[in-house]
């Protein structure tokens, strides 16, 4: 089971590890601990590098398998062996501009559930932009120049993000605890990450996140679609 840094401290840009197994077919190896994000819940899995030996390998994916994270491992440089020490470095500028955008779609998400109580219905994210889509059944310009409004007073009153480990049970005693349509945590969790911005939001999330809105920057509303009678898109930059 790889112990997962980034769960408790996000802003971990490098950490020393052990190789726990190596899967020579897919260039890809185990860590018996890593910051690595293997990407989920919208949020892309981080980039960065692994050196071990002496050979510095680059890491081009990263994905959960299982209780495991796999490092998929560029280059042609033989792949090192099991038990060996390693010394991962994530691509900090790209992780950070994740860990803003999603706290942004935090925000809105936060912002439109208590304004107006609609819950989401999907989302993604690249860095400095995403897209989240709610279940309204209508969206028009004005209604999306006070969304764009609210969730940007919101960033200017500094709320701390804080994040918390919950036994199963614990966790969902916390009133709409999960804000999408359907419910993504499997049965088999025995324990749920929460995420909590201070005063506006609080849901279960897996993923990376500042720990001030304040770092956030400005939210920017660019677009936004109707994908359905009662799904509509709204697309965010941040600056």
């Amino acid at each position: 089971m790889t112990k997962l840094l980034y769960q408790t401290d996000a802003y971990l840009k490098e950490f020393s590890a052990v190789i726990a197994s190596v899967d020579a077919a897919a260039r890809a190896v185990i860590l018996d601990q890593s910051a690595f994000y293997p990407g989920g819940g919208g949020q892309p899995c981080d980039f960065g590098t692994l050196e071990v030996n002496g050979v510095k390998y680059s890491v081009e994916k990263v994905k959960k398998q299982g209780d495991d994270i796999l490092h998929f491992l560029g280059g042609s440089e033989p792949l090192p062996a099991p038990n060996s020490a390693a010394f991962g470095t994530l691509d900090w500028v790209r992780r950070y501009q994740l860990m803003r955008t999603h706290t942004a779609l935090h925000i809105l998400c936060g912002t439109v559930f208590r304004d107006y109580g609609a819950k989401v219905t999907g989302g993604d994210m690249d860095p400095l932009k995403g897209r989240m889509d709610f279940e309204f059944e209508s969206m028009r310009g004005e209604l999306v120049r006070e969304i764009e409004a609210a969730v940007n007073a919101e960033v200017r009153k500094n709320r701390e993000i804080r994040v918390k480990i919950l036994p199963r049970e614990e966790a969902f005693q916390i009133p709409d605890l999960i804000r999408t349509k359907i419910n993504l945590l499997p049965e088999g969790i025995l324990q749920v990450r929460t995420v909590e911005i201070v005063g506006l939001d609080l849901q279960a999330d897996g993923g990376t996140h500042v720990a001030n809105t304040s770092e956030v920057g400005v939210i920017k509303v660019t677009d936004y679609k109707s994908k359905g009678a009662i799904n509509k898109r709204i697309y965010i930059e941040v600056q």
